[in-house]
């Protein structure tokens, strides 16, 4: 299994709303594996940076790349990008 976790900064705050609706839309994409995007509940009291978490756990890289290549991952990725300041992604094995 991968673990494929993506971290998501806004520009301006009140994008972060935007950002949020078009990556839910990657809910949507079917296939053998599990993903859910959820704002940052900014509960902790030092790191807050973050807005929006992608949290996706894959049984293999063949399924992470037909998630990447679906026409709804590229219509998300064409909405989100031009908002978003920083993009982390994590992939874990196991």
């Amino acid at each position: 299994m991968i673990r494929h976790i993506v971290f998501f900064t806004a520009k301006n705050p009140e994008d972060v709303d935007t950002i949020y609706t078009a990556l839910r839309t990657l809910e949507t994409i079917e296939g053998n594996w599990t993903l859910t995007v959820r704002k940052n509940e900014k509960i902790d009291q030092i790191g807050n940076d973050i807005d929006i978490v992608v949290y996706g756990e894959f049984p293999d890289e063949a399924s992470l790349e037909i998630y990447k290549n679906d026409p709804v991952y590229h219509m998300s990725t064409k909405t989100v990008r031009p908002l978003r300041d920083k993009r982390y992604a994590v992939d874990i094995r196991g």
